[in-house]
């Protein structure tokens, strides 16, 4: 809102520079953006400069302008602008204080990651992950995640991208040639000549789903203790991780020392970090299913164009709160709710084994081992902020809602069968306990030790066979018709077998 004095022929002056100057971006419909400031509180004539002046000040300007160029010009063709992302996760990241770490807090946490390895080896004959130690702040942290996060948003990404092309092809003009748009410091004549509508809505989108994924990251990074807390591997390679500023924070409002809770959270770290580097397959197919949901979610149109119904296109950030729910069809299909429920499953796994095997290591040494496990548990399936905006971004929560009946059946395993019988679950993906095996864990024991006596079995026959085969010297694979037959076309076995 203006609090310039009155000025009404200098004001009148001013606006109509502004209108040209927008005019090169937004053609006919510049008075409609315009009135879209004003219904917005913002008066136009004091954007374009200071009473009295003759011309509107470049500098002031620029900054109306340049929005539009961020906004469209993308990283790259993919769904979701790296560069957004990347510049507001490490905004939302150091807001609230990213303080850099001294030598002390670095040495105490990759200390205490080192020491959780000796711990778990002896509970578990899962190995070390093998990659290096890191003490992180929160910024650091942002820059090794945020490539994952990108790749878990794009599926949806594209389908929001392509719903907002429909919703706003006709809220900016279809010639953007730019031949009126004047020449403004650090902003090039046509910077944006050469975009279609159709081009420019999927770079708009790209923008918005960068700045919601930037949100969602730097807001996890003031809440996360390590590289594997939200249940997906982030890292392109095995390492563990520990934010000393988080553990802090979260160590403060605990009546438990801030070395016990840094171990206890060091064991949990490195847990994941074995899980992730030893189970080859359960990283690809964690993402498999956060991507097959998100590409079978659906957009409700009339939805969306109900939302930024409005809305001027060059305001980004009332575009992204515009964004902020609501646009996802939640009606979900027999397959999303079969891929959500598999999902949820199998997060719940991996959280009920880290839960169950960091307790175990940790109950030797560490007083407080069942409240901080509890807390963990509670912190877990409550969720955060970051995991509610990321729930806002792709119509997910990454939460282990059975963890506790998962950290049960793990329970179970272990006392029937010791470690081995309960890290064999991860032996193949066929194996995995479903959302029915987690109400009756003894159920799926006796399953499975049915299922080993079974394939024990197969193994026998075809051991039989394949002895018999080296037996004679013939390979199997060569048996039929009539090879294998004595010369005499008789078919009777030869000295060495039978059939």
């Amino acid at each position: 809102m203006s609090n310039l004095p009155d000025d009404p022929e200098g004001a009148e002056e001013r606006e109509r520079m502004l209108h040209s100057m927008l005019e090169g971006f937004f053609g006919d419909r510049t008075d409609e953006v315009l009135a879209q400031m004003r219904a917005q509180g913002i008066d136009p004539a004091a954007l374009a400069g200071v009473p009295g002046a003759g011309a509107p000040d470049p500098a002031v300007m620029q900054q109306v302008l340049a929005q539009v160029q961020r906004l469209l010009s993308a990283s790259g063709d993919g769904p979701v602008n790296t560069d957004v992302a990347h510049d507001v996760a490490r905004q939302v990241a150091a807001s609230e204080g990213d303080p850099s770490l001294t030598g002390g807090e670095s040495k105490s946490a990759t200390d205490a990651l080192r020491l959780a390895e000796l711990w778990l080896d002896a509970v578990t004959d899962l190995p070390p992950a093998g990659g290096p130690s890191h003490a992180w702040s929160r910024s650091e942290w942002v820059e090794a995640t945020l490539p994952a996060w990108n790749r878990l948003v794009a599926p949806v990404a594209t389908s929001v991208a392509e719903a907002l092309a429909t919703v706003l092809r006709d809220q900016l003009p279809e010639d953007l040639s730019g031949s009126g748009m004047p020449a403004l410091p650090g902003l090039p004549v046509g910077a944006l000549g050469a975009l279609d509508p159709a081009e420019m809505m999927r770079r708009l989108g790209a923008a918005v789903f960068g700045m919601q994924t930037g949100q969602a990251a730097g807001t996890l990074s003031r809440e996360v203790f390590g590289a594997t807390d939200v249940g997906v591997p982030l890292l392109a390679e095995p390492a563990t991780v520990l934010l000393p500023t988080n553990v802090a924070a979260f160590a403060d409002g605990l009546d438990v020392p801030l070395e016990e809770v840094r171990h206890f959270l060091a064991l949990r770290e490195a847990a994941h970090a074995r899980l992730f580097a030893h189970v080859p397959w359960l990283p690809a197919h964690l993402h498999a299913l956060v991507e097959q949901y998100a590409r079978g979610i659906t957009i409700d149109l009339d939805v969306l164009e109900e939302q930024i119904r409005g809305i001027d296109p060059s305001d980004a950030e009332a575009l992204r709160g515009a964004l902020t729910g609501g646009v996802f069809g939640l009606q979900h299909t027999p397959q999303q709710e079969a891929t959500l429920l598999r999902l949820e499953t199998a997060l719940a796994l991996v959280e009920g084994w880290v839960t169950e095997v960091a307790a175990a290591a940790a109950l030797p040494h560490l007083p407080h081992t069942y409240p901080l496990r509890e807390m963990m548990r509670r912190r877990r399936a409550a969720g955060g902020p970051a995991e509610h905006t990321f729930s806002t971004l792709v119509g997910l929560e990454l939460r282990p809602r059975r963890s506790r009946e998962a950290t049960a059946l793990f329970a179970h395993l272990l006392a029937e069968g010791g470690p081995e019988a309960r890290d064999a679950v991860w032996q193949h993906p066929d194996l995995l306990p479903d959302d029915a095996d987690l109400d009756d864990p003894a159920g799926y024991h006796a399953r499975r030790a049915a299922l080993a006596e079974e394939q024990a079995d197969v193994d026998a026959a075809l051991a039989q066979i394949l002895g018999s085969a080296d037996a004679d010297g013939t390979d199997p694979s060569d048996r039929g018709g009539d090879e294998g037959r004595d010369e005499d076309g008789s078919g009777e076995p030869g000295p060495a077998g039978g059939r």
